[in-house]
Parts: C-alpha cells; sequence; structure tokens
C-alpha cells in the first residue's frame, strides 16, 4: 500500500506513459490517491522465456486487472496512434521509466507531460542514473519529477526528494526503494499541479560538475583490477543485480553480485586469485583486495562463494 493525499474534485485525466515494475509502483500509487487513469501507453508485448511466448509488461498486466484502456503503439509518431492518444482526452500525461518521447506526444495535453526521473536533476541526466551514482560512489541520491522539453532530462524541475546510499547497497537495493518513494513524491507532484500550488523552477547548473547516466554497455562491467578497491567494489555494487559487473576467470566470464574490500598491500600481481578452494576466493587490485561473496559462472547460476567453491575446479 502505498501513502498518498487523496485526489480533489478537480483533478485532471491523467494518461500514463511506462512499461517496467518501476513504473507500475506509481501507477497504482495515483489511482489509489483517486486520480483519473484515462488510459496507459508500454511497450509492445515481446517473446521472452524459453518458449519465446509474448510477454506484457508489466504497467500492461496491471492496467488490464484494473480496467484501464491499453495502447501499445511500435512507434509513437504513428497517426492511429496519436489519434488513439487524442481520444483519451488526458490533460495531464505521466512518464515513468519509458522510452524518449516526440513532441507530437509530449505537447499534447494542455497541462503537459511530467516525468519521474531517478537522480536530483540535473545531476545524471540519462539512461541509468541509479548504476552511476553508486558507480561513482554517491552517498546522496534521490528523484525528480520535471516537466518534459525537447532536450533529455533537461525541463523544469517541480519536485525533489532525496535520500542516503547505504555503504553496500547494491543498485537493485536503491531500486527498489526509489521505487515507492518516487510514486509518493509523483502524487504530491500531481496534486500540486491539479490545485495550483505548485511551481516550476528552471534547472541550474551554474558551478556545477554534472554527471550523466549513459546506458551501460559491456565494456563498463568489465573490471579493471589495476583499480583501487573502492572503485572496483562500487562497480559491482551499482551493477548488481543487472547487468552484474565480470571477470574472466580460467577463460570464462565470472560474474560479480557482491563483495567486500580488504585494503592491505596486495601480495599478489592485480588480477591474480588467492582461494583456500572453500571458504573465499580473492582477486588482487591496487590497494588490496576485493572478496567475491555472490557469484555466477557462465552458463550456472547465481551462488554464494562457498557453494561456488564447492563445485568448482580451478585449473
Amino acid at each position: 500500500m502505498y501513502f498518498c493525499p487523496v485526489a480533489d474534485k478537480s483533478t485532471p485525466r491523467i494518461v500514463f506513459l511506462g512499461t517496467p515494475e518501476f513504473a507500475v509502483a506509481s501507477l497504482a500509487a495515483l489511482q489509489e490517491a483517486g486520480f483519473t487513469i484515462a488510459g496507459v501507453v508500454t511497450a509492445p508485448d515481446k517473446p521472452a522465456g524459453r518458449g519465446m511466448q509474448l510477454q506484457q509488461s508489466a504497467v500492461k498486466k496491471f492496467a488490464l486487472a484494473n480496467k484501464i484502456p491499453v495502447l501499445q503503439p511500435e512507434k509513437l509518431r504513428d497517426p492511429q496512434f496519436l489519434e488513439q492518444l487524442r481520444e483519451l482526452k488526458a490533460d495531464l500525461q505521466v512518464v515513468v521509466a519509458f522510452r524518449m518521447l516526440p513532441e507530437v506526444v509530449w505537447n499534447m495535453p494542455p497541462m503537459g507531460s511530467v516525468n519521474l526521473h531517478g537522480s536530483l536533476l540535473p545531476q545524471y541526466r540519462g539512461a541509468a542514473p541509479i548504476n552511476w551514482a553508486i558507480i561513482n560512489g554517491e552517498e546522496l541520491t534521490g528523484v525528480t519529477t520535471f516537466k518534459l522539453q525537447h532536450e533529455i532530462d533537461t525541463g523544469n524541475i517541480l519536485l525533489q526528494e532525496s535520500f542516503a546510499i547505504g555503504e553496500e547497497e547494491t543498485a537493485g537495493e536503491v531500486h527498489d526503494r526509489m521505487m515507492l518513494i518516487g510514486a509518493g513524491l509523483l502524487v504530491k507532484t500531481v496534486q500540486g499541479l491539479s490545485d495550483g500550488t505548485l511551481s516550476e523552477s528552471p534547472q541550474v547548473i551554474t558551478g556545477q560538475l554534472l554527471k550523466h547516466a549513459p546506458k551501460i554497455h559491456t565494456d563498463t562491467c568489465r573490471i579493471n583490477w589495476s583499480q583501487p578497491c573502492a572503485t572496483i567494489h562500487n562497480l559491482i555494487r551499482g551493477l548488481s543485480p543487472y547487468p552484474g559487473a565480470f571477470t574472466i576467470l580460467n577463460e570464462k566470464m565470472l560474474k560479480i553480485f557482491k563483495s567486500s574490500k580488504e585494503i592491505t598491500f596486495p601480495g599478489s600481481t592485480e588480477g591474480s586469485y588467492e582461494t583456500d578452494g572453500k571458504t573465499f576466493l580473492k582477486i588482487a587490485c591496487l590497494d588490496g583486495y576485493i572478496h567475491l561473496l555472490e557469484v555466477q559462472m557462465e552458463g550456472k547460476k547465481r551462488m554464494h562463494i562457498r557453494d561456488f567453491l564447492r563445485g568448482y575446479h580451478f585449473s
């Protein structure tokens, strides 16, 4: 359940645009608060799993369960989709974890379109703000609601809420907390826009070193063992559980999901490992060792390091 203020009779008709589970929390919160959800726009069904059966997005599943009309355009500029969107007569569009919108979509409703972003804008604009904040060792992050405009993540800010990142928290754990915090902030935002108590503020970047959050690529995920322990540990946290930081062990990819640091003068060459074959496996880096706690060998399942060592034979 989400604790949200109750909408009044003057609240806008909302079209919600989103796809993954992260977006469902916000959609559910808006509905619980009493806002009228005129429809949702989400990704088309895609084949997945062993049988490659068509899978519905998390947002579509929620919408169907709650009898909310669903649109699933392949192309956002498709004339038929745009006409269907107009027919929903939205006063406001709310965007959470969806693809980039063309102006003809985000500028359609009279109240514009509001986006929920997983950082304290203007910092960490881009596709992977949670990952990059942790990779960079940030101790604080947050969520921002803002009005969409031409350039991605640059619109006027409506509301922000910050929270601390735990020293050992992973991207997955921060994601789950942010999902609920963001849902609550989004409801406050829509309520403020509805009753006229909320104003927009331009993003101010004077004097700030902007940190960006681009998509995560394979090269980002490969661990460079010549770096300090803290840098490697943060990379592992920031990519866990997906897509996962990795190294190569005996010519196979080994993903690392949890780790700990041992700051000491390493007695081994950077990138070489030490193990007792039973309880620990650690890899030397610039200023110590990274202890591997949860791993997944290529073609195998994720497991605790003790279970991994019990079945693994080092060459």
